[in-house]
Order: C-alpha cells, then sequence, then structure tokens
C-alpha cells in the first residue's frame, strides 16, 4: 500500500476510534481472554451523520489514491438498503438478494441511470468505520472503493435487535453504460 493511502486509512481509523460507542454490552473479558464486543446501536437521529461520516471518510481515502470523490446518489442509496435487509432476511452476507437478484439487477430496478462500479457489504456487530477499516485491509473491496470510475455512492444498513449490523455500500458511474463495453 502506498505512503498516502496508509496515511489515510490511518486517519480513518483515528476518527473510528473517536466515534462514540454505547458502553460494552457486558462489560470486561470474555472466556477467551479477548474484549467483550461493544454493542453499537444506531438511533435515527444518527442516520445522517453515518451517512456522511463514511462518505467523508471514503472520500479521504479517495483522494489518497487520487480518484474523484464521490457524492452520494439516492437511486444507489436505495439499492443499497434494499440489500442491507435482504441480507439480514437470509441471515447470510452475499451479494445476491432472496430473489436471485444481483447487485446490476438492484441498481437498475431503482433507476439508476448508469454502471454499478462495485457493492462491498458486511456482517458485523462493529462501526461503519471500523467496516471501512476492514474492507480497505481486503484486496477486492479496496479495488471498489478506490476504483476511478466511480462518482456516486449509496450507503446503508440495517440492524437487527440483537444488535448485528448488516452494511452494503454500491458505487456507481453516472453517464455509462449499464454494462462495460455497451452503449447507454
Amino acid at each position: 500500500m502506498n505512503r498516502r493511502a496508509f496515511l489515510a486509512l490511518s486517519s480513518v481509523a483515528a476518527v473510528a476510534a473517536c466515534t462514540t460507542s454505547p458502553a460494552p454490552s457486558g462489560g470486561g473479558i470474555g472466556p477467551d481472554g479477548k474484549p467483550l464486543p461493544r454493542l453499537y446501536r444506531i438511533g435515527a437521529a444518527q442516520r445522517g451523520q453515518i451517512e456522511y461520516r463514511m462518505l467523508d471518510a471514503v472520500n479521504a481515502l479517495r483522494a489518497a489514491s487520487g480518484a474523484q470523490a464521490l457524492s452520494l446518489d439516492a437511486k444507489l442509496q436505495a439499492a443499497a438498503a434494499t440489500h442491507a435487509r435482504d441480507m439480514s432476511v437470509q441471515n447470510r452476507p452475499w451479494h445476491f438478494g432472496s430473489d436471485g437478484s444481483s447487485p446490476v439487477d438492484r441498481v437498475q430496478r431503482v433507476g439508476y441511470n448508469g454502471r454499478l462500479v462495485g457493492e462491498t457489504i458486511s456482517e458485523t456487530y462493529e462501526t461503519e468505520l471500523e467496516t471501512l477499516s476492514a474492507w480497505m485491509e481486503e484486496e477486492p473491496t479496496r479495488r471498489v472503493i478506490l476504483d476511478s470510475s466511480a462518482s456516486q455512492m449509496g450507503f446503508a444498513w440495517h440492524q437487527e435487535q440483537n444488535g448485528k449490523i448488516w452494511w452494503c455500500m454500491v458505487l456507481g458511474a453516472p453517464g455509462m453504460a449499464a454494462i462495460p463495453g455497451t452503449q447507454s
């Protein structure tokens, strides 16, 4: 990883450390000697804060890699929200909907006029910035997040009663054909 990307990822980690989380669920150390996980409960008032905190963090990482900044897109947000909830219903993090839909199908269903650049997903109890940090550690998801053809982002989640969060980020390129190599 180059130095700018490392510095940007370090910045994201520092911001993640500054976000407020509720007290540990149960507190203390677990039987395995590791700290018990913290329950990150998302309230309705935090929705916009989380979306823009993620957008800012992604854009900092993209700037460090030389890629253009992203903007939030309502249609991509809808596709991400639908899939986050559907992953919860299926109880598995994967890119196919319970109806067999692919990420391309979902962005087309919401009327997105452009090309799907990629989708990143996660099932976790962690914050959005901890999730972004984990995505950046994996080459396939890092490639999606830093793809220079993307200019729009949808980001959403679904939190279950037990605190588990299903995260979904969808990146798109407006004005490009839905399928590379074809005309729009």
